[in-house]
């Protein structure tokens, strides 16, 4: 397993919050905490959504992309989700990372300062490189797409 070091700025109201973090040796992801102000809850109603801050700005290595991606213990439990799922964050974006998540369930779900939101894998990026021909090689699928293999 490779690392690579990241640049991070702790913001104001996420101070006293842990880094993200990895919860096992193996992990792919790190979790995001929800960076809300002492005693501030956000409630989402069901099908609602809500930007959630953690506190931190980040500097990540050219060539480097964070995705912000659910919980599955939320989605499964809760039916909490990242609504744009992966999100990316660019290693050009210095703003604060924040989360969108979206209550898919019929019950309310409240987000309380600390509470583990998301989790966020750090991955190489590769550009593509347009190249215009006049007809792409034959393929046993060709055009065939949007269900076009059954689902057995």
């Amino acid at each position: 397993m490779s690392t690579v070091a990241i640049n991070v700025t702790v913001l104001e109201h996420g101070q006293n919050l842990p880094l993200p973090k990895y919860e096992t040796e193996q992990s792919a992801g790190m979790d995001l905490y929800a960076a809300l102000g002492d005693g501030e809850t956000v409630t989402l109603g069901a099908l609602e959504r809500a930007m959630i801050p953690t506190g931190l700005a980040m500097a990540l290595p050219s060539g480097y992309e964070a995705q912000v991606r659910p919980r599955s213990g939320l989605a499964a439990k809760n039916g909490v989700t990242v609504l744009n799922t992966p999100g990316t964050i660019d290693a050009d974006y210095r703003g604060e990372v924040k989360v969108i998540l979206v209550n898919l369930s019929n019950e309310p779900f409240t987000i309380e300062r600390g509470m583990r939101v998301a989790q966020m894998i750090i991955a190489p990026v590769t550009q593509g490189a347009w190249i215009e021909v006049e007809s792409l090689d034959e393929t046993a699928r060709g055009a065939g797409g949007f269900g076009s293999t059954g689902t057995r």
